[in-house]
């Protein structure tokens, strides 16, 4: 079937990319879906630092690639063989396939799947090989997913099937934003009743974690303290449940500290901002993608002699079809506004412009709604 998607041609483009234009609107050839393999239209799609990482370079991908990760669509076609959804249900999309027999299968969400890791590096779908094709030239996907577009072939294990009464913009950001930064929370930090939380980089994922910790201290009294250097940034986080917003400067002339720390804005000085900032016993969560070549300075001391403990948590560390519908109950409960983290609408045209809002830091999840 012919689809209409966001084609990034190439990678480390000047910007500002609305003027260099490396991601171009497209034409394609959609294949039909094969064996465990579903066609799905996409409702809603947001856009992530994920992306923006491999439009800048940070993140190495083979190109063309069709964008994007963060999304929910219904189910259209359902391909050969047993299948557990239906023709249309709305699914919410995620960027970690999990084949579910792999040793990264069996630590139960804390390290990735070794198969879907593999897919995703190549381009590939998690049943192996693409469905997509630009004049007759195969297109790669994105994480198993390539969102940005009409529709989108998957893997059956690149999804997480949802009921009716979750909105696809909520079901867009709960695959992404909230499965990372409210997983990093819950599945590698778990903080005690007493524990204060911290989350710096107040980017749509670290937003989501704002918003789930919040939510875990909702009349307790507890702590949530946000951390970014944009003061309107500080002002949301307030809104969305913080105790306290701070710059990292006022972090770290006060001396505040607290115990589950999660680092979430994918740079150097964040993650050494965490790291300072974690309490005796307590234990940073980085969920950021830095550049490869990034090096931090911290003191090993500062870890052995307080017992504090550093945690890379990839997806927050989630197995989806587990955390995806805990997070959708707190949603119905009212406990979790998910749909506060919304910044904008786009159209897919402006995706070029849109990728330099969100590198500038001024969105926390701009989301493209199709017709």
């Amino acid at each position: 079937m012919r689809i209409r998607g966001a084609v990034l041609e190439r990678i480390g483009a000047e910007m500002p990319f609305a003027d260099s234009k490396p991601i171009a609107i497209s034409e394609l050839e959609l294949g039909e879906p094969g064996a465990g393999e579903l066609l799905v239209r996409i409702e809603a799609a947001g856009l992530c630092h994920s992306d923006l990482s491999v439009v800048d370079g940070n993140r190495v991908r083979p190109v063309p690639m069709l964008l994007g990760h963060e999304a929910a669509g219904r189910v259209e076609a359902v391909g050969p063989g047993d299948a557990d959804i239906r023709v249309g249900q709305r699914v919410v999309m995620t960027f970690l396939p999990r084949c579910g027999a792999c040793a990264g299968c069996a630590t139960e969400g804390r390290t990735p799947c070794e198969p879907g890791s593999l897919a995703n590096n190549a381009g590939e779908l998690l049943s192996g090989g693409r469905r997509l094709l630009r004049d007759g030239a195969e297109v790669h996907h994105h994480l198993g997913v390539s969102a940005f577009a009409t529709h989108a072939v998957v893997d059956r294990r690149s999804v997480v099937p949802v009921d009716d009464d979750v909105p696809p913009e909520v079901a867009a950001v709960l695959g992404c934003a909230v499965l990372t930064g409210g997983g990093a929370l819950l599945n590698s930090a778990k903080p005690g009743p007493a524990d204060r939380i911290m989350v710096v980089g107040l980017g749509g994922v670290g937003m989501a974690a704002v918003l789930v910790a919040a939510a875990l201290r909702a009349g307790t009294g507890g702590e949530v303290i946000a951390v970014d250097t944009v003061p309107e940034k500080l002002t949301i986080a307030r809104e969305l449940g913080a105790t306290a917003a701070y710059t990292p400067q006022e972090i770290a002339a006060g001396n505040i500290q607290a115990d589950a720390v999660i680092e979430a804005a994918g740079n150097i000085r964040a993650f050494e901002t965490a790291v300072a900032a974690t309490a005796p016993g307590g234990v940073t969560v980085t969920v950021g993608l830095p550049a490869p070549d990034a090096r931090a300075s911290i003191s090993p001391l500062g870890l052995v002699a307080h017992g504090r403990a550093i945690i890379g948590s990839y997806l927050g560390s989630a197995v989806p079809a587990r955390d995806i519908p805990e997070f959708v109950r707190m949603w119905r409960e009212g406990r979790l506004p998910v749909e506060r983290l919304v910044s904008s609408r786009i159209r897919l045209e402006e995706i070029n412009q849109a990728m330099d809002e969100l590198a500038a830091g001024h969105a926390l999840r701009q989301i493209i709604v199709f017709d």
